[in-house]
């Protein structure tokens, strides 16, 4: 009969009442038909595939509530997965057609139970011959003494899951057996229900209630859709391969999946089997595709919250959604440096800026070595020195792909399934759900983990592969690895936990690729106790601590990775942490972007660190580390605060648009003299606003690096203080050099500090207040070869009892004076040109040589002015007039000052009115800083990063109060 004889709905109706084979028989017809019965998936198939005693829901335990892609292809699943546990035949190569003669298996079904043919399970086992099935009648049946299984059989539960139960132990001696529809629970003594040495065994639709599962290499399992309730549990001993597909685990009081052992070199004739099978199952794959797209829906994974994208977190979305405006707003200027007073001829120049007549006679400095940060890029974008707009570009998250094509090691581990795979299970409502130890392997995909004390413990050498899990709600942290643990961690989605998503110690060396982990209670990754691990492209978010928390000699590699909306710091590196954190964007953090303190010593490379609530980078009391070539912007407090006997080094950093300073380097004597305790919980009152001691968690939280309670002992972990900078080339100054100051909502560089400290080759331009202000300096603050230019209020500000040396710097363009000087030092070789106020101002007590400098003043103001009792030698500098309506004397100085000394100083004024005819310029040597350092330079005078002096530390504490104390929004324990 044709198709088309009847309409095709009538078609499905009366196909829905065939039974499998049949069905079958219909596809074989012709194409058309093929393609009618094909149709029936949800209707027919899907009925067939739930009425079948022996299967569940193609999706259970994890997501009954989804149906699958296609109801037949899961029936199909079924009825293969049915018949692997027979697929133990010699495969016969001799001959093509000799399969026509292999002897058939007759298989007899053998009935237990009341009123059948055996009483007893053990009775029916005696007399079944090899893959016999014995089908076993609802009841209990249960035996005094181990039964054993001599030959493969297939034992069958009859009825619903649940009303056959076996209280026994069995030991399984034979190649191979099946069990289905059965609840396992065990007998009087031993809680081992099932266990095999060498052969494989297959259990389908299982419960286990309070019992163990135990298999030895080689002996292997495939265990689906089966349950493991009230402590029930799967120990995995040297086995070479294991699948657990859609199992439930609850209930547990320890690992509900043990696997113990490297996988032992003896394999048994399931393994082939199994490994095809495990590649079809697989949503791995291959590397090049089988991927689903990133953030889809699969696993069942829900998102806690919204996850802002660069597009909805740009400059103007950022301003709108906290009301927010970057610079200027509500910033408090400190009294004393911020508010120069101006000579009534400076005031004058100072209202009448518009007036460009003395620009015309100027001297040009666009020859420094820096003015190349300044110009046009050859696209035609401003680079973030001089633009007055933050930088809106930031590098995106790589895909798992893009980093397997690049890591070869981490490609491998993707690819490799070794010891016990685990797909597609419920972890749920227990102590513990996957254990490896001791050189065990196990491949964790598609699980979800909730509710339990941890999800996943890897430990001893072993090796774990997770890939695209769930882990969420654990009372500890989620993924714990240690001892030498190694593995590939990807695309899981982890969060919600009550310690840190991932924790690795001793000297584990995970690769943790493109997850998730957010919302937890505590860290996103803690990494301690010489742990070390490559963690890259996640988005760690929201949690409640520190994204990655590294101490106590801690040293993983932490690149391009989003780690942003956290509730403290970024990345806080603290008790001898090190590590390396390059290229990531560090984004709308609470507290500090970066927060290092206690001996943190890292390396932060390449950077974004923006939009922060607070500072930029916090490097708190004995911190470390090379901070290096960083985009740090559009943070609420500072870009960079520096205190507390720290010695970093900052080096070509670009720090633009924040709110506050530029660079704060703020550090105090502790009046008491104690130094605080981990876990203090003082929070100091500023502004409204504070933060506990620590970058890595709110004040009074005691932090907790034990597992599950055991106490450990770090000393025999940490390596001593002299082993660990043995690689490192000693650093006893703070050294800022090379970076780009711009644009900043008060002071480019504020310094107060007790500690010496250089400041080499920086720029500092456009920033809302001074460019740099030293506000206290007990010890040597050297400013060498920087450039101060175009900011809102003088260029360079030093107040009294500050000990500083000012060297080849140049001074240009500053709204007030360029520099003014009221401490103790040198001021020589630098070129003071174009500034609103007076070129160099020395007043107040200060001592100080003013020698072999170049300045010109604009309209209104002096070169060199002397106000008060100031003591020095102002010699051989070269003034140069500014506008030719400047009245102001270019070197003034008190005649009642009998304690300054003046030196060949040499005054160039204009031969002719004409504007047009200025013939100066900065030459012998061209515009400072410098292109090239003179020989004098580039000797010990001007002593390199390379050697710098040793000096003392102390120890430091911020009191409450904003600017003259500490920042605004990080104090200090």
């Amino acid at each position: 009969m044709g198709v088309a004889t009847l309409p095709v709905e009538l078609w499905r109706v009366i196909l829905a009442y065939l039974p499998i084979p049949d069905l079958g028989r219909s596809c074989l017809v012709c194409h058309t038909w093929r393609e009618l019965v094909l149709s029936l998936d949800n209707t027919r198939w899907k009925q067939l595939c739930l009425c079948c005693r022996e299967c569940r829901h193609p999706n259970w335990p994890s997501q009954p509530h989804q149906e699958p892609p296609s109801w037949r292809e899961a029936l199909k699943q079924h009825a293969l997965a049915s018949r692997t546990w027979t697929q133990n035949g010699v495969e016969l190569q001799s001959s093509a057609c000799l399969h026509l003669f292999r002897r058939r298996k007759d298989r007899r079904i053998w009935h237990v139970g009341p009123g059948c043919e055996f009483e007893s399970l053990r009775g029916a086992l005696g007399v079944a011959g090899p893959y016999d099935r014995v089908v076993l009648h609802p009841g209990v049946y249960e035996e005094q003494a181990e039964v054993v299984l001599k030959v493969p059989v297939e034992l069958v539960g009859l009825g619903q899951l649940g009303e056959v139960s076996l209280l026994m132990c069995v030991d399984q001696q034979c190649p191979t057996a099946r069990l289905c529809n059965l609840v396992f629970m065990p007998g009087w003594f031993s809680t081992v229900v099932y266990k095999t040495t060498w052969g494989h065994v297959q259990l389908d639709n299982c419960n286990f209630e309070g019992a163990q599962l135990q298999i030895r290499g080689p002996g292997t399992c495939q265990a689906r859709f089966c349950s493991f309730s009230q402590g029930s549990s799967a120990n995995f001993l040297g086995v070479s391969l294991s699948l657990l597909d859609s199992c439930e685990f609850s209930g547990s009081d320890t690992s509900s999946v043990t696997v113990d052992g490297s996988p032992v070199s003896e394999r048994n004739w399931a393994c082939k089997h199994l490994a095809a099978l495990v590649r079809t199952l697989s949503s791995w794959g291959s590397p090049a595709n089988g991927n689903p797209p990133r953030g889809s829906r699969w696993t069942g994974i829900t998102d806690a919250g919204p996850i802002n994208t660069a597009e909805n977190w740009s400059k103007a979305a950022w301003q709108r959604s906290t009301g927010a405006h970057l610079l200027s707003q509500d910033t408090v200027i400190e009294e004393g440096w911020g508010a120069d007073q101006l000579s009534d001829g400076a005031l004058k120049s100072h209202e009448q800026g518009n007036d460009q007549t003395s620009w015309d006679y100027k001297l040009p400095f666009n020859c420094h070595s820096l003015v190349h940060l300044l110009k046009p890029k050859p696209d035609g974008s401003l680079p973030p020195a001089s633009s007055p707009d933050p930088p809106y570009v930031i590098p995106d998250l790589l895909s798992l792909q893009q980093e397997l094509q690049r890591d070869p090691e981490a490609q491998l581990l993707a690819m490799s399934v070794h010891g016990c795979f685990v797909r597609r299970c419920l972890f749920r409502d227990g102590k513990g759900g996957v254990h490896i130890c001791n050189y065990g392997q196990a491949r964790l995909e598609e699980n979800i983990f909730r509710g339990l004390t941890y999800a996943v413990r890897c430990i001893q050498n072993s090796t774990i592969v997770m890939l695209r899990n769930e882990i969420r709600e654990c009372s500890a942290s989620g993924v714990f690895l240690r001892l030498s643990a190694r593995g590939l961690i990807a695309e899981n989605n982890i969060h919600g936990n009550g310690e840190a998503g991932l924790d690795i110690r001793k000297g584990a060396d995970p690769i943790i690729l493109c997850n998730r982990i957010h919302s937890g209670l505590r860290s996103g990754v803690v990494v301690l106790g010489n742990g070390k691990g490559s963690i890259r492209s996640n988005q760690i978010y929201n949690n409640k601590e520190a994204g990655i928390y590294i101490l106590f000699s801690g040293n993983p590699v932490v690149s391009g990775n989003h780690i942003f909306q956290g509730q403290a710091a970024g990345i806080a590196v603290n008790e001898n942490g090190r590590g390396t954190i390059t290229e990531n964007v560090i984004r709308e953090n609470q507290w500090g972007g970066a927060d290092i303190r206690r001996g943190g010593d890292p390396v932060l490379r390449n950077n974004y660190i923006c939009y922060g609530h607070s500072d930029g980078v916090v490097v708190g009391e004995r911190g470390r580390g090379l901070i290096e070539g960083n985009h740090i912007y559009c943070n609420k407090g500072c870009g960079v605060w520096v205190m507390a006997s720290s010695l970093p080094q900052l080096l070509a950093n670009n720090i633009t648009h924040n709110r506050i300073y530029g660079l704060a380097v703020f550090c105090r004597k502790d009046h008491e003299n104690r130094e605080p305790r981990v876990g203090e919980g003082a929070v100091h009152d500023c502004g409204g606003e504070g933060r506990g001691g620590d970058g890595a968690r709110r004040g009074g939280a005691q932090e907790n690096f034990n597992d599950e309670g055991e106490v450990f002992t770090w000393e025999s972990d940490l390596d001593s203080e002299d082993e660990r900078y043995t690689a490192r080339r000693s650093v006893s100054v703070a050294l800022v050099e090379s970076n780009c100051m711009s644009h900043n909502g008060a002071v480019g560089l504020y310094v107060k500090t007790s500690e010496s400290l250089n400041v080499i080759g920086n720029l500092l331009n456009g920033n809302c207040a001074a460019g740099i202000a030293v506000v206290q300096s007990s010890q040597l603050t050297r400013l060498i070869a920087n450039c101060v230019m175009d900011n809102s209020l003088g260029g360079v500000t030093v107040e009294k009892e500050c000990q500083v040396e000012l060297r080849g710097n140049g001074v240009y363009d500053n709204k007030g004076h360029g520099v003014s000087f009221c401490g103790g030092g040198q001021i020589g070789e630098n070129d003071v040109v174009g500034n609103r106020g007076n070129g160099i101002q020395v007043s107040s007590n200060a001592v100080v040589k003013v020698m072999h400098n170049r300045v010109q003043p604009t309209q209104g103001g002096g070169a060199i002015v002397v106000l008060g009792p100031a003591k020095g030698v102002i010699g051989d500098n070269v003034l140069f007039l500014g506008h030719p309506g400047n009245k102001e004397t270019l070197l003034n100085i008190d005649l009642s000052n009998g304690n300054c000394v003046l030196i060949n100083n040499t005054i160039r004024k204009h031969r002719n009115r004409c504007p047009s005819s200025t013939v100066w310029a900065l030459e012998s040597p061209s515009a400072r800083p410098l292109a090239e350092p003179t020989p004098e330079a580039s000797g010990s005078q001007y002593t390199s990063r390379l050697t710098i002096s040793m000096t003392a530390r102390i120890s430091a504490t911020v009191e409450s109060g904003c600017h003259n104390s500490g920042s605004m929004f990080c104090s200090i324990l």
